[in-house]
């Protein structure tokens, strides 16, 4: 299904003809996708797409963009007021007797504020998700009340913004922004787009651009001014609202929205590592987030029940809430944990492991614990091409990954010159090449993307503690920490972060599964109950290294020591290197 597929009519209001599309069973509860300026609704066409197999899907062009026409003359045909009235006019003709869900991104988002805070749309409306737009109501009591009050802070908030909207200014111009639009600046749109924000080429923007953004500069021109200096005193959401926040906007602070919960009773935040044209960038987590917002309050209008108790909203949901993450290593200990946390947290999850059954059961108890969706993969992360064809196939069916965490490895205890070359290359292909494989795989389909991401790579305290009894498992995990280390630097100009978690003695089952070098079956298995009695005792739990990985991305750190003595471990390591050499010529008690 695509764009071209939909079903067009026409609808008259106020003197201009909309253009209208619709997508998907029109029996379903309809999702009305709203378009921002210089856009038309072509903008929406990945999104729509993905929701129309689950609800019907309403797209229009706003009075003079596309192919709806414009009002004339154009001075005063484009307030708020009239942009409500064709609203009213769209939902009256697609969705007669039932509310309707609005998204609105840019200006779409702007008039729809004003759809979901006047009386006369109250009971038409069943949710709003709000991206990259602002209520210009809202917009104005914050200005007002950052030069009432006027501290250092509120200050740097309202010059930050006011840099950010050097564009309107220029909008308020006579005659230059049309002249601008119609000639150089229509012509080198795409380009700019493509450049400035990975918008990928295609059928979007539409022929029609330099018309719109003629046009569409009156959105500004009837509206702001008047609207800041006086903004209504009764803004208040009569329904849900979803706000998505891009972090990484050109356009708009994210401190504009401080305080939206006094004029929007019931709001979900969401933050998503991108810039402007998420509809176009990410559209696979847009639709991902709506669809789950739509259901929630669907759900939540049938039973009475509050919106919100449908939606992840555990410490980190507002980042990670409908991501996608990979976790490898997933079907036991750390990984485990990790798939779990991120469940919580809403995030969608792919769990990985040469465990397909573990992996699988994984999956399944994550979308028990809060994943919108969850998927078990078995692969060898050592195979290189078993992780090629991981990646192409979670791109095309989930998406791009915006968390990785290369979390798979295995353990080796026994002296460097007991251990065979065959013993080495084990260890290095998992706990080396494995994380190699996934960086530069995944690693390379975020740089891509351009939105950024973060990778997480399990490396270890024994990193940079030096011992007798782990010489190889030692050195894979002192190579996992520089790599991420160079990787920080080279993929952060990508806005990627890269975190190295150093665990510690954490109490997993990879004591149970560790090979003894030189060691015959019986003392091996001796051995192994040996340390897992050990880390048992410890008993420092994975769920602890878990809640430190998501922290590490929230944070964007780069090396992460998380138990009390991979703390100490990397302490002395800075200050006392000499101290940590004498250690580890001591014979382990094993």
């Amino acid at each position: 299904m695509n764009l071209s597929q939909a079903r067009e009519r026409r609808v008259v209001t106020g003197g201009v003809e909309l253009c209208v599309a619709e997508l998907g069973d029109a029996g379903r509860p309809t999702v009305v996708l709203v378009h921002g300026y210089p856009d038309s609704k072509e903008v929406w066409s990945d999104v729509a797409v993905r929701l129309a197999e689950h609800w019907h899907v309403v797209l229009y062009d706003v009075r003079g963009h596309g192919r709806s026409t414009a009002p004339k003359p154009l001075r005063g045909g484009f307030t708020l007021e009239k942009l409500t009235d064709d609203f009213l006019a769209v939902i009256d003709t697609v969705s007669p007797d039932r509310p309707v869900h609005v998204v609105g991104h840019d200006w779409g988002s702007v008039q729809a504020w004003e759809f979901v805070t006047v009386g006369r749309t109250e009971g038409r409306i069943a949710s709003f998700t709000s991206m990259s737009g602002p209520s210009l109501d809202h917009f104005g009591h914050w200005i007002k009340r950052r030069m009432t009050r006027p501290t250092p802070r509120r200050v740097g908030q309202l010059l930050g913004q006011g840099a950010k909207s050097w564009y309107v200014y220029m909008l308020h111009t006579p005659v230059l922004p049309e002249l601008a639009w119609r000639g150089p600046l229509g012509k080198r749109w795409p380009r700019i787009l493509e450049r400035m924000e990975k918008v990928p080429a295609g059928a979007y923007p539409t022929a029609s651009l330099p018309d719109d953004a003629a046009h569409g500069a009156w959105l500004y021109r009837d509206n702001v001014r008047a609207r800041l200096s006086r903004p209504r005193t009764d803004a208040y959401a009569h329904a849900p609202v979803q706000l998505i926040t891009p972090t990484g906007d050109s356009f708009l602070s994210e401190r504009l929205y401080d305080g939206l919960e006094d004029w929007v009773p019931t709001l979900v935040r969401r933050s998503l590592p991108a810039k402007h044209w998420v509809p176009r960038t990410r559209p696979d987590q847009l639709a991902s987030w709506v669809d789950e917002f739509v259901t929630a309050n669907e759900s939540a209008g049938r039973e009475g029940a509050p919106a919100q108790q449908a939606v992840a909203q555990g410490p980190y949901a507002q980042r990670f809430g409908g991501q996608l993450v990979l976790v490898t290593g997933a079907a036991s200990g750390i990984g485990r944990a990790t798939a779990f946390a991120f469940a919580e947290a809403g995030a969608r999850v792919v769990a990985v492991d040469r465990d397909a059954e573990g992996a699988a059961r994984t999956a399944e108890m994550a979308r028990l614990i809060g994943a919108p969706a969850a998927w078990g993969e078995a692969v060898d992360v050592s195979d290189e091409a078993a992780m090629e064809k991981l990646a192409a196939r979670v791109a095309a069916e989930y998406g791009i990954v915006d968390v990785l965490v290369n979390n798979a490895g295995i353990g080796l205890s026994g002296s460097f010159l007991e251990t065979t070359s065959e013993e080495w290359k084990k260890v290095l292909d998992v706990n080396l090449w494995g994380v190699i494989h996934g960086c530069r795989i995944f690693g390379k389909q975020m740089a891509d993307r351009g939105q950024g991401g973060h990778i997480v790579n399990t490396a270890s305290a024994a990193a940079f503690q030096p011992s007798r009894a782990l010489p190889a498992y030692s050195t894979s995990k002192a190579a996992v920490l520089m790599l991420s280390e160079c990787l920080r630097a080279e993929l952060a100009e990508k806005s990627i972060g890269v975190s190295a978690i150093c665990p510690g003695i954490v109490n997993t089952n990879i004591t149970s599964t560790t090979r003894f070098a030189g060691a015959d079956a019986a003392e091996e298995e001796r051995l192994q109950k040996r340390t897992s009695r050990l880390y048992g005792r410890r008993n420092y739990p994975p769920e602890k290294v878990a809640d430190a990985i998501l922290r590490a991305v929230v944070r964007n750190q780069a090396v992460v020591p998380v138990t009390p003595e991979a703390r100490g471990a990397r302490l002395l390591s800075r200050l006392s290197p000499g101290a940590l050499r004498s250690v580890a010529r001591l014979k382990p008690p094993l």
